[in-house]
């Protein structure tokens, strides 16, 4: 409840019996009928009509809302002025709501009501009113006038004009609807009349806001209602009008739309089947009726055949030696793939000299998979190899897709249906021979809606897609004439058989030499344009260039290394523009770590002999593949302490089936040759084996740890330390036969970069050395091996330095 204002009058509290009312206000002013077959109205009114009132006075109930089981603190002094029957038939009683009454104390009366103690609050208006208040009048008799007329209540506009008291004014609000209980009861319980008018005025106006929003809405439904019915009237007389005309001159009837489609498929170069297909079409859409969905349809399939660029090819440019250079200046290394490149386009020559483009229907199209770890350049060299062969380049990205119809299309039955991504990339091209990259292809998945990696099959299949058919389209596509550049991570996880129609090609990344040339010819420039620099005003000494590749980032690929040289970048740019750099400067590797901070890869080679890892027996450096190219792993080894009672074997580094079992096979060859290698194999009886792969989080399976794990357990049975310089890979048998493993390039460039200088491989895998880099073998020195004895006596330590360095089994 509001303050009393200044101008309050007090008056003698009066006794009142209450008529509660639930949910409703009634305000000083108004007339309301109640019906008295309600027993609290019917108590209170009888109550009231109890009293004698002096000089006969009429009955007087005090009316107070009941919002929610809960009086509110003021209520309003009422009047009955007449008890009979409703316009129902029903009893009632009409009461003239007078004043506003603060409610006090309960006390006791005649009947059953309730009875109350309240004193009246009154309000004096000044006379004349203050120019505020008149204004204020002023507006609220606008707006209610204006609402009124709205609602066509024209007889209540003269009655609002007349009412000249601002109090009685501001409680003739409470007739209108659209106030809600709330804000009754905000006007009953403020006191003064200037504050409770203005609210008056603001909810008027927010009210007739809100009605002239709904009213532009109506209007603008109805007017878009009216126009498609009259549309609709339109067109349903025009088809009338063709109708009579079409048979008044002997036609068939067809709308010029379709006329328009018609002629645009005769003079389309299409081949001769989809010509056919195009023009079925044209049919069913001039028979077809303009409401009809079936017409929407036919139109977008014949927009889509037409927009195909059936007949449209570009020229290959056979340069054989142009096209190399392009590739070489823009992709440092990658020899495989340039030259699968040229070996292509040197066959396409030779067979468009003599005449032998086109054999049973098919061209020399080709389908490469790209097989490599991030960064190597996969995505990249798709527009080289479309730069190199003068054809239009398309990239499709696979990444995530599970959806068979974005391979194959939409069946046209479908709302929405579009081609797949295949022909869509065609018509993006606009040529039917372009180089077309399906990136990520190892990353397709497959749920209820199908298979997208079988869906392709048909597509990379020289021997089919010549008679490709996408879903949406319905005719044949030739695509026999499209180089298809398939790139993953991970081989693995592409199918079988979508591998087995591809030729594969591997990245297995870059060695550091590489990257250097690469970081400079390419990485370089690119960084000094998006960091706003000059190419003279910031120049990279190739020891810095070095240093970045070797230290600061050790990866397969080259993108962690062009974000380093962005930073660095980027510490130049901002300290030339705090003043405390002049250009032009030119970094070295002594000044790299005070602008990008310490190298994050050291190493092993390059750490203090105690801080090593192979620093303590059982710890031995072994080479893996995952899918960010090779990496070093280490396999650390311990015995139990005897008391324990521990036995077996125990494995942790989230392992995989064929790891648990290339380490049963270790420790399995250990036990039976024990004597043989002077090792004291009781140990391995009594006391119980962990071999441990550090990185438990990343899971690791594979059977090219076998010879690692055999060599951290000698070592810790020994005592002789493993070579902190030696890395190692193969699978060993039972017997201790070395046999080979996969990803030969992969771990020796790996090592490479971990600065190891020695590494043992199969004696089987000596072939594979032809693919490693010269610059890394010459950095190398490889074993090949037959027997895990030979590993032994290359990886560990010579036994006349193990009484020094020797750490007892159990630590």
């Amino acid at each position: 409840m509001t303050a009393e204002s200044n101008a309050s009058q007090a008056f003698t509290p009066i006794d009142l019996p209450v008529l509660p009312l639930d949910d409703e206000v009634v305000l000083p002013g108004m007339v309301v009928p109640l019906d008295l077959s309600d027993a609290e109205v019917r108590a209170a009114v009888e109550a009231a009509q109890a009293v004698a009132r002096p000089g006969g006075g009429k009955p007087e109930v005090l009316l107070v809302p009941r919002i929610d089981g809960s009086y509110t603190g003021t209520g309003v002094l009422g009047t009955v002025e007449q008890v009979g029957r409703l316009s129902d038939g029903d009893p009632g009683a009409l009461i003239r709501a007078r004043a506003r009454v603060r409610i006090g104390a309960g006390t006791s009366g005649p009947g059953n009501a309730l009875w109350v103690e309240g004193t009246r609050i009154d309000v004096s208006v000044p006379d004349p009113l203050p120019g505020s208040a008149a204004e204020l009048a002023k507006e609220y008799k606008a707006l209610a006038t204006s609402w009124l007329k709205k609602r066509g209540a024209w007889q209540v506009v003269d009655r609002v004009q007349q009412i000249e008291d601002i109090s009685a004014l501001a409680d003739n609000s409470g007739y209108s609807p659209f106030l809600t209980t709330a804000q009754k009861v905000q006007l009953l319980e403020t006191a003064d009349a200037v504050a409770r008018l203005k609210l008056a005025v603001q909810w008027l106006g927010e009210h007739l806001a809100e009605q002239d929003v709904a009213e532009s809405i109506a209007k603008d439904v109805q007017e878009g209602v009216d126009k498609q019915q009259r549309e609709f009237l339109l067109r349903r007389q025009l088809d009338a009008v063709r109708k009579e005309l079409s048979e008044l001159n002997g036609e068939s009837g067809s709308g010029d739309e379709s006329d328009d489609y018609r002629a645009r498929v005769e003079a389309a170069d299409l081949p001769g089947n989809v010509r056919e297909a195009a023009l079925k079409e044209v049919e069913k859409l001039e028979r077809a009726s303009d409401q009809s969905p079936e017409g929407s349809w036919i139109r977008t399939w014949l927009d889509t055949v037409l927009e195909l660029p059936w007949t449209e090819r570009t020229e290959d440019a056979y340069d054989i030696k142009g096209a190399q250079e392009i590739l070489d200046a823009e992709h440092a290394g990658l020899q495989d793939v340039k030259e699968r490149i040229t070996e292509y386009l040197a066959v396409r020559k030779r067979r468009s000299d003599r005449g032998l483009g086109v054999v049973g229907g098919r061209r020399g199209g080709a389908v490469l998979a790209l097989v490599g770890p991030p960064g190597v350049g996969k995505t990249s060299l798709g527009e080289s190899v479309a730069h190199a062969m003068g054809r239009k380049f398309v990239r499709v990205a696979l990444g995530g897709v599970r959806d068979e119809a974005e391979i194959r299309g939409h069946r046209r039955t479908y709302v929405g249906a579009l081609p797949g991504r295949i022909v869509r990339a065609v018509k993006e091209a606009g040529s039917m021979n372009p180089v077309v990259l399906l990136d990520e292809i190892d990353k397709v998945g497959s749920d209820f809606r199908g298979d997208p990696a079988a869906a392709l099959l048909e597509v990379l299949d020289p021997a089919q897609n010549h008679t490709f058919r996408d879903h949406y389209l319905e005719v044949e596509l030739d695509l026999s004439d499209v180089v298809f550049l398939a790139t993953a991570n991970v081989l693995e996880a592409i199918p079988e058989a979508l591998l087995d129609r591809m030729e594969l090609v591997r990245l297995d990344g870059y060695t550091e030499d590489e990257k250097v040339v690469i970081a400079r010819d390419h990485l370089l420039p690119r960084q000094l344009e998006r960091a706003g620099l000059e190419q003279d005003e910031v120049s990279l000494d190739e020891s810095a260039l070095r240093k970045l590749a070797g230290e600061y980032t050790r990866e397969a690929g080259v993108r962690n290394l062009e974000r380093a040289v962005a930073r660095l970048l980027r510490k130049v740019a901002a300290q030339h523009e705090l003043g405390d750099r002049e250009l032009p400067f030119t970094v070295t590797d002594e000044d790299l770590r005070d602008l990008i901070g310490r190298p994050h890869h050291v190493p092993e080679s390059a750490q203090d002999p105690a801080e090593r890892r192979t620093a303590v027996p059982g710890v031995a450096t072994g080479l893996a593949v995952t899918g960010a190219g090779g990496d070093v792993l280490f396999v650390e080894a311990s015995l139990a302490d005897p008391e324990t009672g521990a036995s077996g074997l125990t494995l942790t580094g989230q392992l995989g089936d064929v790891m648990k079992e290339s380490a049963r096979i270790a420790l399995s060859f250990l036990r039976s040759h024990g004597a043989e290698l002077e090792l004291p194999v009781a140990d391995l009886k009594d006391r119980g084996a962990h071999i441990h792969f550090p990185a438990g989080a990343v899971p690791k399976d594979g059977p090219s740890a076998g010879i690692t794990m055999t060599t951290a357990l000698a070592s810790l049975l020994s005592g002789r330390l493993v070579r902190t310089d030696v890395a190692m890979t193969g699978e060993v048998s039972l017997t201790g036969r070395v046999l080979p493993i996969g990803g030969l390039k992969q771990k020796l460039l790996a090592a490479h970069r971990a600065g190891i200088t020695t590494v043992v491989i199969p004696k089987r895998n000596e072939a594979d050395l032809d693919d490693v880099p010269a610059e890394v073998l010459d950095t190398l020195e490889v074993h090949p091996v037959t027997d895990v004895r030979q590993v032994l006596e290359i990886a560990l330590t010579p036994a006349t330095a193990r009484a020094e360095d020797r750490i007892p089994a159990a630590a």
